[in-house]
C-alpha cells in the first residue's frame, strides 16, 4: 500500500519535478552555452617540458611536431561542467591520431586522462555547437583543426627552424604564422634556467562558427592558461629542438 501511494505522489508530483528539470537544463544551457569565442591552442613538445617545476615530462616517439594543448570555448575564467562524461569507447576511433597531435606530455599520466579533462573543462561546453555535440564529435573538430592549421610547414618554408643557438624576433614569426592562422593570435613563450624567451604556445581565436578572429572577446576572456606568457615583441625568442632524453633541457 505504501508503494502505491509512493507512486500515485510521484505521477502526482510530476509536472513539478519535471518543470525543475528543465529549469536546471535551461541553467546550466545558459551558464556554459553563451560563450561566443574559443581558441585553439597548439603547443610545442620541445619547450613545454621547459616550463615544468614538478611534474616530469615524457616526449613519446612518435611525437615529431607542434601538438593540440586544447579547444577552449572563452566562459570567463570557469571550467565547464561534469554534466557530460566521456567514456573510452567514444575515442577508440580516433586514439591513433589523438596520440600523435594531442598527446599527454606528463610523465605517469594516461592519455585517456588527459582527454578526459580537456572534455571536462571545455569540450561540454563546446558541445553546445552543433558539429562539436558529442565528445567523438569534439575531437573529430580539433583534429581537423590541427590540419588546416599546418604550423610546422609554414615555419619550415619561412626558414625557421628548431634550434639551440638561432634566435628569431616576434615580427619574423608573426609574419610567418597570420596567413594560416589570422590576425588575432597569441605567441606565448617561458623562461627558460638562463633567461631566455622560449616560444612554447600559439593561440588562435575564432568564432564559435569557426571564422577566424572574434570580435566579441572580452579580455576577461582571454585567461592565461597554463604555461606561459606573451612572448615580448623586443627580446630574441628562441623555438627550442624537441630533446626525449633531456626534455626538461633541451638546450643546456
Amino acid at each position: 500500500m505504501k508503494g502505491i501511494v509512493t507512486s500515485v505522489c510521484l505521477l502526482w508530483n510530476l509536472p513539478a519535478i519535471l518543470s525543475q528539470t528543465a529549469s536546471g537544463f535551461e541553467g546550466i544551457q545558459a551558464k556554459f552555452c553563451s560563450w561566443e569565442c574559443m581558441k585553439f591552442t597548439l603547443m610545442w613538445p620541445g619547450t613545454y617540458c621547459v616550463s615544468l617545476k614538478k611534474l616530469k615530462c615524457s616526449i613519446p616517439a612518435n611525437v615529431k611536431g607542434w601538438t593540440i594543448h586544447g579547444l577552449w570555448p572563452m566562459i570567463h575564467n570557469e571550467n565547464c561542467c561534469d554534466c557530460w562524461p566521456i567514456f573510452r569507447s567514444d575515442l577508440d576511433v580516433l586514439e591513433p591520431q589523438l596520440s600523435m597531435l594531442w598527446p599527454t606530455l606528463i610523465q605517469n599520466k594516461s592519455s585517456f586522462s588527459f582527454w578526459q579533462e580537456e572534455w571536462r573543462r571545455h569540450g561540454a561546453c563546446a558541445g553546445c555547437v552543433e558539429g562539436m555535440n558529442s565528445p567523438t564529435k569534439y575531437f573529430q573538430t580539433a583534429l581537423k583543426l590541427r590540419g588546416n592549421f599546418d604550423v610546422d610547414r609554414a615555419l619550415q618554408t619561412a626558414g625557421v627552424f628548431p634550434s639551440c643557438n638561432v634566435s628569431y624576433n616576434y615580427n619574423q614569426l608573426y609574419s610567418t604564422l597570420r596567413p594560416i592562422v589570422g590576425d588575432v593570435l597569441t605567441i606565448q613563450c617561458v623562461q627558460d634556467h638562463k633567461g631566455r624567451q622560449v616560444w612554447v604556445q600559439l593561440k588562435i581565436t575564432m568564432t564559435k562558427t569557426f571564422t577566424l578572429g572574434c570580435n566579441k572577446l572580452q579580455a576577461s576572456e582571454d585567461s592565461q592558461e597554463p604555461p606561459g606568457h606573451p612572448c615580448p615583441r623586443t627580446e630574441p625568442i628562441f623555438y627550442f629542438p624537441i630533446h626525449r632524453e633531456n626534455p626538461a633541457e633541451p638546450c643546456k
